[in-house]
């Protein structure tokens, strides 16, 4: 996936222009973990809606395997943070809207099955959202953008809903995921210890003085293969100038 001169501006009642994205360039590579962060406002979700064609900026463009993304891309899932579940459906039928058209009842089951499976809800299929926990929601969620078998799957803060320990669990549940279907993942947090734990590259976006809308003020690689010890020193450095980029004094955190 590749982002090239990206820009998104919205025109106001009052006639004005609010600039949210600007000259965002940024390359993904297949499989590749990236994480996005930014404060509040800075267009991280704005950023991933383009992405996946919900949205379409006003500049630059963005392409996957080539070919410019136009209009809502197949090649695209999208989890976000509220899992939008159909409440009168079953897990398995949630999980069986995110099958592409035309996949066949066979298929499709086994298809179903095997995701279940892999999120730990298998015994669960036959449960409507209001019998279950949102950690099991937010998995039944994953599943359903997975049905497709994405490219790209975009994460617009999956967990922040999430009580910490569910959380915990779900990143490692992700990872699992990711391990065993790999895919391209570009996950939006407001957390910079889970981009530490989960992303290769964490991207922030950031202002300028003087310049309107959010571009990309900073790149850092991750090292180390995941799973990582969240308490390795070398994360905690990390972390420290993350914190710093966002304007946050690291000693107090």
């Amino acid at each position: 996936m590749h982002f090239e001169g990206v820009g998104r501006s919205f025109d106001s009642a009052n006639g004005t222009t609010k600039v949210v994205l600007r000259d965002i360039d940024l390359s993904v590579a297949p499989h590749e973990i990236v994480a996005i962060l930014g404060p509040s406002g800075s267009g991280k979700s704005t950023l991933l809606r383009a992405a996946s064609g919900l949205d379409q900026p006003n500049e630059g463009r963005i392409l996957i395997d080539g070919v410019a993304v136009k209009g809502i891309d197949p090649r695209c899932a999208v989890a976000f943070q509220e899992p939008r579940l159909l409440p009168w459906q079953n897990l398995a039928k949630n999980v069986e809207l995110g099958l592409p058209a035309g996949t066949s009842k066979t298929e499709g089951a086994e298809r179903i099955k095997n995701l279940l499976q892999l999120v730990g809800l298998s015994e669960s299929a036959h449960l409507r959202p209001r019998e279950i926990s949102g950690g099991m929601a937010q998995r039944t969620s994953l599943a359903r953008a997975l049905a497709r078998r994405p490219g790209v799957l975009l994460l617009d803060e999956p967990f922040g809903a999430l009580d910490a320990l569910t959380r915990l669990k779900m990143q490692d549940l992700l990872l699992a995921v990711h391990e065993a279907h790999p895919t391209t993942v570009l996950l939006v947090t407001h957390d910079v210890d889970e981009a530490l734990q989960l992303a290769d590259r964490i991207v922030v976006l950031g202002r300028e003085d003087n310049k309107p809308g959010a571009t990309i003020s900073h790149v850092l690689t991750v090292p180390g293969a995941r799973p990582r010890d969240r308490a390795d020193a070398e994360l905690a450095r990390m972390r420290a100038e993350l914190l710093s980029s966002l304007g946050v004094d690291a000693h107090r955190h």
